[in-house]
């Protein structure tokens, strides 16, 4: 448990990241991808049911004792939580009412931000479209862990707190790299949080809002949903920088495991991208990937050649 990871730095690349040029190269064979824009119209109306559907079982929550209620936390309100997460994360790319309905999309990711104790819904697009637009690039790509995360946790042992204390990094590493003013969508969002918060405190207890917090806490930690986390970008072959996952965690995860159709085509929903892979297969089958996400959060422990490091990075501009 104490050896340590060989890495001793990031991979530094001088080339552009490859999902815009492999994009050009796809629609070039392949324009009838295009037809695959826009949301799914189904969308909004399972991830309303999801929304209503946690909020309901707290009336049951509030009567369990508590080694029931982390039990439950973690295999079933923690997973929930996960997916709406998953679902925030669609309608940063505009997935509940589409491009041209923007307020549309920020009112209704306040919505479903409700079951998730943290208010992050509009910081969330923020950082994550700076993610796509800027991946790998040093300071404005915070999906990368900071050179101190790395530094400190870089024994297999580490490598284990790392990842059970990752939702408290991927929460607050954007504000220490690329910090920015809150904007009134973002005051919004707090606001409208904590008053849930407050409301689930008055009317189920404390219990209820913990059982809330601690789920979405051990699904972003040392959890199986947890592993796209590590598969999605972490470099598991030289040179390869985005994986794609194909296993049967993508059906509760709006299939966020097709990581490279993703960033190849942002603008598609998540419900289509297996018809993009499908519809261009020579593209993507021989581009290394995941099949299981427990395999790869096994891997990225005891593996020595993997670690915080084992992330592809750009020099980019100092922000203004």
């Amino acid at each position: 448990m104490g050896a340590k990871v060989s890495r001793t730095d990031f991979e530094w690349s001088y080339t552009e990241e490859p999902h815009a040029s492999r994009r050009k190269l796809i629609l070039e064979k392949y324009p009838q991808i295009k037809e695959l824009f826009g949301p799914d119209p189904r969308f909004k109306w399972i991830v309303t049911c999801l929304v209503l559907f946690q909020i309901s079982t707290l009336f049951f929550i509030q009567h369990l004792s508590w080694p029931s209620t982390l039990i439950l936390a973690y295999c079933f309100g923690g997973v929930i939580n996960h997916t709406l997460m998953l679902a925030i994360h669609e309608i940063a790319h505009s997935m509940a009412f589409g491009p041209n309905y923007p307020m549309r999309n920020k009112l209704f990711g306040l919505f479903v931000n409700f079951p998730i104790p943290f208010p992050f819904s509009v910081t969330f697009k923020h950082y994550h479209l700076m993610h796509h637009r800027y991946q790998g690039c040093d300071v404005r790509d915070t999906d990368i862990p900071t050179s101190l995360e790395a530094k400190l946790f870089c024994t297999t042992f580490g490598k284990l707190i790392w990842m059970t204390l990752q939702p408290f990094f991927y929460a607050f590493r954007p504000m220490f790299m690329c910090p920015k003013i809150l904007d009134k969508m973002e005051l919004l969002n707090v606001v409208t949080q904590l008053s849930f918060d407050y409301f689930v405190y008055q009317v189920f207890g404390m219990k209820v809002l913990m059982y809330l917090t601690i789920g979405c806490l051990f699904a972003m930690g040392l959890h199986p949903v947890a592993g796209h986390f590590i598969s999605e970008h972490y470099m598991f072959q030289k040179g390869f920088e985005t994986y794609s996952y194909y296993g049967i965690l993508n059906c509760i995860t709006f299939n966020v495991g097709y990581h490279n159709e993703h960033h190849d085509f942002p603008f598609v929903a998540g419900s289509k991208l297996p018809l993009v892979r499908k519809m261009a297969p020579e593209f993507y089958d021989n581009l290394p990937h995941h099949d299981s996400w427990c395999a790869v959060l096994y891997d990225f422990v005891t593996d020595p050649d993997i670690g915080p490091y084992a992330r592809i990075k750009r020099k980019s501009a100092k922000l203004d």
